[in-house]
């Protein structure tokens, strides 16, 4: 799994900080760097720098964004607005709010904002540490109100980096950005400044649009003091891609920076993963050998391999998808289950064994379990292809792989054997479902004793009709029926009679077409075998009548 820098890393370096609604590992903190060179901006005092945080918190038309450096253009035009009120989680709605923090986001919810300071003091509450990261999680749609929550809090003692880094979220999600760079220039002068500090900025900026700033942001975070590496370059470009249709983008910045930060395979799956979520077939392929040129195989990078995989799939570009799995079968590599579970499922429905056969091949070739269902499915999409010869193979290596055959297994290569009219192969088969106590269905039997009647093989048609009748295998009348016409049709009367007037007496459904059938074989017999039906005809009225 690669790393996906986003504001959660922040709770992955403190506890307890979840921010929005991405993931990232853990691992990826042992290469985050850690606060080392001087502030290269004017240094302002905390008290200054607050009333300028709290200042443009209520006034957003203030914030102009980064201190831009002379390459920055400031007065390009600017997407999205402002997120509207209401946007984010608050402790009117978000779950398993404490008392004590519902207490103090209705005082910054509800006070005058220059009341607010004033009524958090008189309200008694110690604002500990989780409490206060507890309001900020919850104060995103209050910005102004947060911030004065913040400096309340932070008075007599200083803020630890996790709170700190929750505030720059808040006023970049906000869009305040002026006050944002305040914050973090604060953080600096703290030494608490950590590369998930510039993973917030670089999510801020590219959900609001705002690439290019995020780019500079990038660019002066060295003098910042964290380093620029390829975990660096990873959060920034996760960020870039997790916006819609930027995958380009993304890619452009790679260009221009892997002079000086190498990329690795989390790098590629990122971008893959863009192409995936545009569906960019065409730049997926170009992106794959990029990345097998650059970093080489890695049979670790499974979240890259998914993502090509599911872009070619999604593409309907099967034969690329064989194509690539056998290239990537020399080297080793191989996806993940999931895109086997997903594109095995959609084959199925697409009734394509053709690439779905070679497919499982290179599946099984990677040591990757299939469970029952996964075998069942390609079990069934062979039978309807009438495959039967693969299916039987399936059959014998599930239980090597911890997948026992059931009654749907059976019955699908069963079902396949009847209608492909494969006598002899029904008939050893049967012996074998009956042996391992998963029998036909009804059904499946009715069809067996039909087929096999066609196929001149009455003797086996009465060994599964036996198996019927004395294991009671519902519904009987359809293979009570079978029977009639096969013996009917191989002008066996004196059987078809004995067996309808038993048929009978068990009271088995016997169908009328099945009568009609008997009615113009026996007439055309001549007299006797008339009356042998009439009286069969009689009983069989009666017994409907019943």
């Amino acid at each position: 799994m690669y790393h996906r820098f986003t504001p959660h890393t922040i709770e992955s370096a403190h506890k307890n900080l979840p921010l929005l609604h991405y993931s990232a590992e853990l691992s990826s903190l042992r290469r985050v760097s850690e606060l080392n060179h001087p502030f290269d901006a004017p240094p302002r005092t905390h008290r200054f720098m607050n009333r300028q945080m709290e200042a443009v918190a209520e006034n957003p038309a203030r914030s102009r964004g980064l201190k831009y450096p002379p390459s920055i253009n400031p007065n390009k035009p600017q997407p999205p607005p402002i997120p509207k009120p209401n946007q984010f989680p608050s402790h009117i709605d978000a779950p398993n709010v404490s008392s004590t923090a519902r207490a103090l986001c209705d005082i910054l919810t509800r006070t005058s904002p220059h009341d607010i300071e004033t009524a958090l003091s008189s309200s008694g509450i110690v604002p500990e540490e989780d409490l206060v990261n507890e309001v900020l999680k919850l104060s995103y749609n209050y910005p102004s109100s947060a911030v004065k929550f913040f400096r309340w809090a932070g008075r007599g003692k200083k803020h630890p980096a996790h709170t700190w880094n929750l505030m720059v979220d808040l006023l970049g999600k906000n869009q305040l950005f002026e006050p944002m760079w305040d914050a973090v220039r604060s953080m600096k002068q703290e030494d608490k400044l950590s590369l998930s500090t510039f993973a917030s900025v670089f999510q801020s900026y590219c959900a609001a649009g705002r690439f290019n700033e995020a780019f500079m942001s990038f660019d002066v975070m060295d003098r910042y003091g964290v380093k620029q590496d390829v975990v660096a370059l990873n959060s920034l470009l996760s960020a870039i891609c997790t916006e819609d249709n930027q995958t380009s983008a993304g890619l452009e910045f790679l260009e221009r920076i892997k002079g000086k930060v190498s990329p690795d395979g989390d790098t590629f799956a990122i971008l893959l993963e863009g192409w995936q979520k545009e569906g960019n077939a065409a730049k997926a392929k170009i992106t794959f050998g990029d990345m097998v040129a650059q970093v080489g195989w890695d049979k670790d990078n499974v979240a890259a391999y998914d993502a090509f995989f599911m872009t070619l799939f999604h593409a309907d570009l099967m034969d690329d998808v064989v194509r690539f799995l056998q290239v990537m079968k020399d080297h080793d590599c191989f996806p993940g289950l999931k895109f086997f579970t997903n594109a095995l499922d959609a084959l199925v429905k697409r009734n394509d064994a053709h690439h779905a056969a070679p497919m499982w091949d290179v599946m099984v070739s990677g040591e990757l379990v299939p469970n029952l269902i996964m075998y069942n499915a390609m079990i069934g999409l062979l039978c309807n292809n009438a495959v039967v010869d693969h299916a039987f193979r399936l059959l014998d290596e599930m239980a090597f792989h911890g997948a026992f055959p059931d009654s749907l297994t059976y019955n699908m290569i069963f079902e396949c054997l009847v209608k492909n009219k494969k006598a002899r192969e029904t008939e050893r088969f049967f012996a074998e479902m009956i042996k391992n106590e998963w029998p036909p269905t009804g059904s499946n039997c009715a069809a067996a004793i039909a087929m096999l009647f066609d196929c001149d093989d009455p003797e086996a048609a009465h060994e599964i009709w036996n198996y019927v009748v004395e294991n009671r295998v519902k519904p009987l009348d359809e293979s009570a029926n079978a029977m009639l016409v096969g013996l009917c049709n191989m002008s066996r009367f004196s059987e078809v009679k004995r067996l309808a007037e038993d048929v009978l007496d068990r009271r088995i459904k016997v169908y009328e077409s099945t009568m009609t059938l008997l009615k113009d074989a026996f007439y055309r017999e001549g007299r006797s075998s008339r009356d042998r039906y009439d009286s069969l005809y009689r009983k069989w009225k009666a017994h409907v009548q019943l």
